[in-house]
């Protein structure tokens, strides 16, 4: 009871351990010797950030159950009910003929794959807010594990969750619960299933060209922004060497490791063109493999970013660059300075930005460049000049 959580308050000792030992710092202490004064609310705010690490209780010297209390102080098991749709498994063949083509082309503008733990530095509701983002301008979202529930337990104002409101079909707009934490599997899977069934790429002893496949022509991403244990980290490692980049959240520091590329390096953006045998420049697409971002504006802007790949039709891109450009307008109100090192010709320009971004690429001396059909194995050229 709330007269309970006052009592145990009270025997705090503002020892300030539970501050000390608090992963996402967070002010237990203050809270404590609030709740000890009858004032509840500094208490109850807390949960949507806390953890349930328990790190505070077990270094607190008057064996306060501090979680209990924060958990208590919320009313969180009378307002704490959604829906969410169940664990579906694999993305099916039939699937992947339907869509197949719009992903690799650009159309469908992306795939984003929402996974990790729920060590979440400011709260799920960022998550959420992510993939609601995404959904809404029709990229594919999947989700497991932790990350799933999380996206479950936030409503609307109608009082609906995400997947009640999109569907949960493998397409455009859709958002898919795959399962538990060890159904990441099927996310990568669906990937490969892209290279296998789009593009007759053998599974068998071919890794090497489904990730070459992966990289240069499907726009997934996969975001972490969670990440706690080690095996978080052994599983975005798996998503990188497919070609798929992983963003990661405020914790992920922790893991002290990158994979950040250099767009200012015009050298290590080359690929062969698998057409002609010719070293084509096609831009940093994707810029980084592992990144790490302090705050969910910045990962929202950045997955938009890393969706785009070498691939890309001019209508893929224009789509892609419209919302890149839409989305760092709406965070940090301006247009971003490396839109030159994406537009590859006058096509790929949104052609409600068209005036705008010919003005500033004629500012960066921008030139047109050739589209190739992208590899970086030379044994997929199939004709030599």
């Amino acid at each position: 009871s709330k007269d309970a959580i006052v009592e145990q308050a009270k025997r705090c000792v503002k020892c300030m351990e539970c501050l000390r030992t608090c992963p996402n710092n967070l002010p237990i202490m203050d809270a404590v010797n609030a709740a000890a004064k009858g004032d509840l609310s500094l208490l109850s705010s807390l949960y949507d950030q806390c953890i349930g690490c328990l790190k505070c209780e077990s270094v607190c010297r008057a064996k306060l159950p501090i979680h209990s209390m924060i958990v208590w102080a919320d009313d969180v098991f009378e307002r704490e009910t959604f829906k969410i749709r169940s664990g579906r498994g694999a993305i099916k063949d039939t699937e992947i003929r339907a869509v197949g083509g719009p992903i690799v082309f650009g159309e469908i503008p992306g795939v984003i794959a929402f996974v990790g733990c729920a060590n979440y530095a400011y709260g799920g509701r960022d998550v959420y807010e992510m993939a609601e983002e995404f959904a809404k301008r029709r990229y594919i979202i999947l989700a497991s594990g932790c990350a799933a529930m999380t996206l479950g337990m936030y409503k609307d104002e109608e009082g609906k969750t995400i997947y009640e409101r999109f569907p949960g079909s493998f397409d455009a707009g859709g958002v898919i619960n795959v399962g538990s934490c060890i159904s990441n599997s099927h996310i990568a899977g669906a990937a490969i299933k892209i290279a296998n069934i789009f593009a007759r790429r053998p599974l068998r002893a071919n890794y090497e060209e489904i990730a070459d496949y992966v990289l240069n022509r499907v726009g997934a991403v996969g975001v972490a922004w969670g990440a706690m244990s080690q095996k978080a980290a052994s599983i975005a490692s798996g998503f990188w060497r497919l070609g798929i980049p992983v963003i990661v959240g405020p914790h992920g520091s922790k893991y002290r490791r990158a994979l950040l590329g250099r767009s200012d390096r015009e050298e290590d953006w080359f690929v062969y063109d698998a057409r002609t045998g010719e070293k084509v420049y096609c831009g940093p697409v994707p810029e980084h493999l592992f990144y790490m971002a302090e705050r969910k504006e910045e990962a929202i802007v950045m997955i938009a970013k890393l969706c785009m790949r070498p691939n890309d039709t001019t209508k893929g891109r224009a789509i892609k660059l419209s919302h890149y450009i839409d989305l760092y307008r709406k965070f940090y109100g301006a247009l971003p300075e490396d839109i030159h090192l994406f537009v590859r010709t006058v096509a790929d320009i949104p052609i409600t930005m068209k005036d705008e971004i010919l003005a500033f690429l004629k500012e960066k001396g921008w030139k047109e460049k050739t589209i190739p059909d992208p590899t970086l194995l030379p044994r997929l050229i199939r004709r030599r000049e």
